[in-house]
Formats: structure tokens, C-alpha cells, sequence
């Protein structure tokens, strides 16, 4: 059966997240469903990350396996026509070989927060960014995620109900910038690792936002680290504002030939 790798844009708000669920929408049910349209049996899909209910994905990775042979442009027209009026778009699709997988093949994991700083409420953004009403000192973000850069117990900054089988992981980076959005003044945030704990992007975000407001010192993030205790964290800020940005691997499926 030839396997193919899909790149997928979503807006998660009409989603429950990533996974299927039997009685809930979900990107992998739709997807599941547009597959059935073109070859009728069940069909099972894997992605590099489980985004929760309310993320976005910008550019997801998964794969399928197929009976027939399709070529990859065709088989991502034919998927984004059975996917509409649903806000899920396959970008790209590619041949891979039988042993690759969105998942296990992944090297790297990298995910966009946006953070919306007015206090008139967002209209156009709404859904799509984080909203606080007062301006945050991003130099003292800044000095505070860099307590999380490299490999640490991230026990902290992991939900009560994370599945991983260790908390120690390795965040290669975490850079914070502040740019003039379309709709106002934002601070974004870029992570990138291997791997990431649930709920692990929301908790840096929701810790760091306690920072820039004042109400943390930025050293107050490496005492939380090092208790390694959920009870130190910061709040979980909400998945709106939260994207899966892209997905490393060795070697690029989607790139072009040559």
C-alpha cells in the first residue's frame, strides 16, 4: 500500500483537537472521512503531534497508506474537495517510503504562540491569539525563558494527565518577540524540540505572561523549574493563541526533486 505524507492548516476552534474521538469533531476524524470518500473502507491516519482542542496547526504532518496509486497532487485536490466547508487544508502531500512515519520519524517539533496586548477586544483575531490588556516587559520574559533552554525535569510545566514516559526533555530554544500584529501590538513565541510534554508551550506561555506583567521576577521561573512541581507553575494559558508551526525530519519529504 503506497504511503503518503500530508502537510495540514486548521483552525482547531470547531475541533476537540487533533485526535478522533468517537462522539466529538476532530482534524483526524475529517480527514479519516475525506479519505473514506475516495477509497471506502476505514481508513487510520498518524501525525507528528496531538494538538489539543482549540490549537491551530499551520503545517501538521501525517501520513496515510492508500490501495491504489495516486498521484500526490491529485490525491490533496481530491482531499481538500471532500474536506470542505471544514477549515482543514492538506498543503502538501508526498510519496514516502512504507517504513516513514509522521510521527516516529519526526526530529523536531516547532510551535508558534501568539499574544495580543489591547484592551478593546479582538474582533478579526478572535480565536487566533491570546488577549491581555496590559503591555508586558519582554526583556524580563525573555530572562526568564532562558531558565527553560536546554534539558531539564520539566515535571513543572506537565499536565497531571501527560502520557509521556519521562518529563526530562530538551528545549532547543524558546526566542520571544514583539511585533506590530494586524490587530495591535503582539508578543509571539517560537519553541522548538524533538518533543514536547502536554501542555508544556501553554505552561511556559502562562508562567512567562506572570513575568512580563510584573507579578513574577524572572528567576521566580527557575525556582518552578527546579521543583519540579505542578503546583509551581504558572497558569496554563488558553489554546487559542497556540500553532503547530512545523516538523522537522532528516530529510524533507515535501521538498521538490533534485
Amino acid at each position: 500500500m503506497p504511503r503518503y505524507a500530508l502537510k495540514v492548516e486548521y483552525h482547531g476552534a470547531p475541533f476537540a483537537g487533533w485526535q478522533r474521538q468517537a462522539d466529538q469533531p476532530s482534524v483526524q476524524g475529517a480527514i479519516e472521512a475525506a479519505l473514506a470518500k475516495l477509497e471506502p473502507r476505514a481508513h487510520t491516519i498518524a501525525a507528528a503531534g496531538r494538538t489539543d482542542a482549540g490549537v491551530h496547526g499551520l503545517a501538521q504532518v501525517a501520513h496515510c497508506d492508500m490501495e491504489r496509486a495516486w498521484e500526490p497532487f491529485r490525491l490533496s485536490e481530491a482531499l481538500n474537495f471532500h474536506l470542505m466547508p471544514l477549515p482543514v487544508a492538506i498543503l502538501d502531500c508526498a510519496l514516502v517510503a512504507d517504513d516513514w512515519h509522521a510521527r516516529f520519524s519526526a526530529v523536531e517539533r516547532r510551535y508558534l504562540f501568539r499574544l495580543l496586548m489591547r484592551r478593546a477586544p479582538a474582533t478579526h483575531e478572535a480565536g487566533l491569539v491570546w488577549q491581555v490588556k496590559n503591555p508586558l516587559d519582554l526583556d524580563a520574559m525573555r530572562a526568564g525563558a532562558a531558565h527553560l533552554v536546554g534539558r531539564h525535569d520539566f515535571t513543572t510545566f506537565r499536565s497531571s494527565i501527560c502520557q509521556a514516559d519521562s518529563p526530562v526533555k530538551t528545549l532547543d530554544s524558546l526566542e520571544i518577540s514583539g511585533i506590530e500584529g494586524p490587530s495591535g501590538p503582539e508578543v509571539r513565541f517560537h519553541l522548538r524540540a524533538r518533543s514536547f510534554l502536554h501542555n508544556q508551550v501553554r505552561s511556559f506561555v502562562g508562567t512567562l505572561e506572570r513575568v512580563g506583567a510584573g507579578a513574577w521576577k524572572p528567576g521566580d521561573v527557575k525556582a518552578a523549574l527546579e521543583a519540579r512541581d505542578r503546583a509551581a507553575c504558572g497558569p496554563v494559558c488558553p489554546p487559542q493563541g497556540l500553532y503547530l508551526a512545523g516538523v522537522g525530519y532528516p530529510a524533507d519529504p515535501f521538498a521538490p526533486p533534485g
